[in-house]
């Protein structure tokens, strides 16, 4: 029998450190870590508006300063990004992600669960339970500022910022380039350079030529 492989404890790890930090935190910010959180939970009016900006920003930058320490203590990663496929990776993160923020809402703001002593648990193993359904579908992230942080290591910001959508839409459509290709293509269309066109000569011809038509 083989030994399993750090991935498949790979979502116990994250449920397990997640409730450590919800129980560690919940009491001086209410442990929010995610920006779709935060916005459930202002939506439901259990949330200043005048907080929700700065709570969103400070959890960006901590998922970059996370990336960015990983990155120092571990190196740039050596395997390739997730290949994904757009639209079960949507369906599967809205999903989860409505899941946990309504498994938040429910154990943490509602009057008829207030006091408990489980709340941590249930939203670790929302998260833990989630990545083992759906992370080899979109990679079960469920939070944005996590999302940067990917992108961050990754370094595929032209993916990030255009996004993989268009870049598959594209090689559906039958334009039978790669996915780089296809999604400069988009940005070609968009008006010329983009914010980040690349330099080589590929991409210059491609762009001239999707413009001109």
């Amino acid at each position: 029998m083989a030994t399993p492989g750090a991935e498949l404890f790979a979502p116990l790890a994250i449920g397990a450190v997640l409730t450590a930090m919800i129980y560690a935190g919940s009491h001086i910010s209410g442990a929010h870590y995610n920006p779709a959180v935060t916005f459930a939970v202002w939506f439901r009016g259990k949330m200043d508006s005048r907080d929700v900006f700065p709570y969103m920003i400070t959890q960006v930058i901590a998922g970059v300063v996370a990336a960015l320490a990983v990155l120092l203590v571990k190196g740039i990663p050596e395997t390739a990004p997730m290949e994904i496929s757009v639209l079960p990776a949507l369906i599967a993160e809205i999903l989860f992600t409505f899941a946990l923020c309504l498994v938040i809402l429910e154990v943490a703001t509602s009057k008829a669960t207030e006091g408990n002593s489980y709340y941590g648990i249930a939203m670790g193993f929302t998260v833990m339970a989630g990545v083992y359904a759906v992370g080899g579908v979109s990679g079960g992230v469920f939070n944005p500022a996590v999302a940067v942080g990917i992108t961050v290591m990754d370094g595929e910001w032209d993916r990030w910022l255009v996004g993989y959508g268009w870049g598959d839409l594209s090689l559906e459509q039958g334009t039978g380039g790669t996915l780089e290709t296809d999604t400069n293509l988009v940005m070609g269309s968009l008006g010329g350079r983009g914010l980040l066109a690349h330099e080589d000569s590929d991409y210059m011809e491609l762009s001239k030529r999707n413009i001109s038509s």
